[in-house]
């Protein structure tokens, strides 16, 4: 038996409204850089600390009740990854800004729309 973690469902939060989430593609860059200094083992002989950035890629369906989302000046959004266990924690992502968008459709799917976020702050509850 497989010891795997599943995604329950994932929803983004913006204005009060809730948007369900298609796919959500998280990254985190840490901001460590090496250390390069001349040294006669000629290796990096350490890293740097830098700014850690929490970039999403996220796909969201297009609603057609009405509700009108400016996709593009989203700021201030939260998205929260609920696990499918109920023992599990889950995961939210504060702040989030639009950096990108781009639409797309499918016959056979409902219209969709591209989201490159970035997210001020990352939580596991």
């Amino acid at each position: 038996m497989s010891d795997a973690t599943y995604v329950g469902a994932v929803i983004m939060e913006v204005n009060g409204q809730d948007v369900e989430i298609v796919s959500i593609k998280p990254q985190t860059t840490t901001g460590r850089k090496p250390v390069k200094t001349m040294n006669r083992q000629g290796r990096v002989k350490g890293y740097a600390d830098g700014v850690t950035e929490h970039k999403l890629s996220v796909t969201a369906a297009i609603p057609i009740d009405g509700t009108e989302i400016d996709w593009d000046n989203i700021t201030k959004a939260k998205i929260t990854i609920y696990p499918i266990n109920k023992e599990e924690r889950r995961t939210s992502y504060i702040d989030c800004f639009t950096v990108e968008t781009s639409e797309q459709y499918e016959v056979d799917n409902e219209a969709r729309i591209d989201i490159e976020m970035v997210a001020l702050h990352k939580i596991t509850e």
